[in-house]
């Protein structure tokens, strides 16, 4: 490791209690300098709220993840009222997009309903002026860019994406960002993608708890697997490491303002 770093996405609340305080114990030495938090539905999000107030390193976002039965009309409004009270306290709002995952296991799923809810977390950071971090990959992410496109959204964060090159090219005109996990380590596809996306558009991410395969495997998922993830992004590019590590970081700084 050789500078200090972001990690754009982690699910922070999903982690046992315990590994959080290991984790955050270790931060420093492993020179994480802070960790975007993002919310699955409206009891992460308060819990989310709740680790920020104890550790100014944690950067809240607030949303309902796709992968998941619709809200309730109450869960929404609870979101909703949770993000504007706390809008100086939040980083962004996510994570939310649409179900792909879920739609390939079950293809009744009424899209047009997620694509409504989205719609509706799309205008919420409009209205509060914060950047949106999504779940939207391969032909989802063409409905996204064409929602953002409407609500003249450009700040977004295209988390873990996965898309066909025509997707991936709406995505660099548009100057979305993505971000990639430690699979881009072993992963060929991901290796094509960093190869192909402007490094000034490019984040790192854990995902965590999500775990990972390769070098990973069986270990737990930490903040410090991103530094073998810029050092994989720096062998891609052909750029002298400290240059990408600073390319990073001013891209996480800039686009989630923290």
């Amino acid at each position: 490791m050789n500078a200090s770093i972001v990690d754009a996405h982690i699910h922070f609340d999903l982690y046992q209690e315990e590994d959080r305080r290991k984790i955050l114990k270790s931060l420093e030495a492993n020179r994480i300098e802070s960790m975007v938090t993002v919310s699955s539905h409206l009891t992460s999000g308060i819990k989310n709220l709740m680790i920020a107030q104890d550790d100014k390193r944690i950067k809240p976002a607030l949303g309902y993840h796709p992968e998941q039965p619709l809200p309730s009309k109450e869960e929404i409004e609870g979101i909703t009222s949770l993000a504007r009270r706390y809008s100086s306290s939040i980083s962004a709002i996510g994570e939310v997009g649409l179900p792909y995952y879920s739609r390939k296991e079950d293809p009744s799923i009424d899209v047009e309903a997620y694509v409504n809810l989205l719609e509706h977390f799309i205008k919420l950071a409009a209205e509060l002026n914060k950047p949106i971090v999504l779940h939207a990959i391969y032909q989802d992410a063409e409905i996204v860019c064409d929602l953002l496109k409407k609500h003249n959204i450009r700040n977004a964060h295209f988390h873990w994406f996965k898309g066909s090159a025509a997707t991936t090219q709406t995505l660099i005109e548009n100057d979305h960002y993505i971000s990639v996990t430690p699979e881009c380590v072993y992963k060929p596809k991901i290796q094509k993608l960093i190869d192909v996306y402007p490094l000034n558009r490019i984040m790192v991410e854990t995902d965590g708890p999500w775990p990972f395969k390769g070098p990973f495997k069986d270990k737990m998922t930490h903040p410090a697997m991103m530094h073998d993830s810029i050092a994989k992004i720096s062998e891609i590019k052909g750029l002298p490491l400290q240059m990408v590590y600073h390319i990073i970081q001013q891209n996480t700084v800039k686009f989630f303002r923290i």
